[in-house]
């Protein structure tokens, strides 16, 4: 097929590595490809919490309007950074294989361990899911607001801001940086953000229905989407951005799908954990039925004070 496959990605060096391997992906099916480099609002305010932007669509909206308008075929996102509802027109039509989903702790110091409350630790985050999870297992642990591309937060880490950061091992592992991981985090106490580890591949409605079938078939990875697919049927139900500490992560053996996930109040006091199973062909009604549970245990009261708080 000679047509031209338009892959929209952010500039970052970690946006242009799933860029890149989506191109991989696509070029291995004997498509041809190009990419566009776009900028978004979360790319172009870095001094700014995600909370306080706005955390709907911060690292996506510029990326549709170029869907929308067909200067790009395609938008290649993190998948953990996409909104749970997509604005109408848009839809997810591939996930790549996930990456090992686990939070780590890098760091240029060694022997940082969480675990060691007699050595004060301060680590750089963006992330309110970890930081409330931080404040719940490991209160003797700070925390400093660290963004920018990973790049970006070594240099500041370096420079002393904090003694290491806490991110998705993906990430790390992506961009080389293996030898900097000091601790690899637990899923039960990190229960990692929906969607964490994988590449979600975003297109128009309006895309020919052929090349949406060429670009699903060289890049969906089925069993990460039917784990991801599951996830963010839970995210769904919640209404949760990036700014608000849920998280959920699947697990499919044969036709059972298991779906663990929750919520963990912002000052990390109250932490809601549940796990159901349901089957493989129903993954999003799995994801209800988790929200249902999370809700039933006290979760949407925690939800809406965070909503709340988040707001004000």
């Amino acid at each position: 097929m000679s047509r031209l496959i338009k892959i929209g990605t952010r500039g970052s060096k970690l946006a242009l590595w799933q860029a890149y391997h989506v191109e991989q992906l696509l070029q291995k099916s004997g498509l041809a490809t190009e990419i566009v480099i776009i900028d978004t609002k979360g790319d172009q305010i870095l001094d700014v919490s995600i909370s306080k932007i706005g955390s709907k669509g911060v690292f996506t909206q510029e990326l549709e309007d170029q869907l929308l308008d067909g200067r790009i075929d395609i938008a290649v996102h993190s998948a953990k950074d996409m909104q749970s509802n997509l604005p109408d027109g848009f839809e997810i039509i591939a996930f790549t294989e996930r990456e090992i989903e686990n939070d780590v702790i890098a760091s240029h110091k060694k022997g940082i361990t969480l675990s060691d409350s007699s050595q004060p630790l301060v680590l750089g985050t963006s992330s309110t899911r970890r930081v409330a999870t931080l404040k719940h297992f490991y209160p003797h642990v700070k925390t400093v607001e660290v963004r920018g591309n990973l790049q970006t937060r070594i240099r500041k880490m370096e420079d002393g801001l904090c003694d290491a950061l806490l991110l998705a091992y993906a990430g790390v592992h992506r961009m080389g940086y293996d030898e900097m991981i000091v601790e690899k985090l637990s899923l039960e106490e990190f229960t990692p953000a929906v969607g964490q580890g994988s590449v979600a591949i975003e297109a128009s409605s309006t895309l020919d229905p052929k090349v949406k079938e060429l670009i699903i078939s060289a890049c969906n990875h089925r069993e990460t989407e039917i784990k991801l697919r599951a996830e963010r049927g839970y995210l769904r139900v919640l209404e949760g951005g990036c700014s608000i500490p849920v998280f959920a992560l699947a697990d499919n053996q044969g036709d059972t799908v298991t779906l663990k996930g929750g919520i963990v109040s912002l000052d990390g006091k109250e932490r809601i954990s549940v796990s159901v199973s349901g089957s493989a062909d129903q993954p999003e009604a799995l994801g209800e039925k988790l929200a249902e549970e999370v809700f039933a245990r006290g979760g949407k009261k925690i939800l809406d004070q965070i909503k709340t708080t988040l707001n004000k």
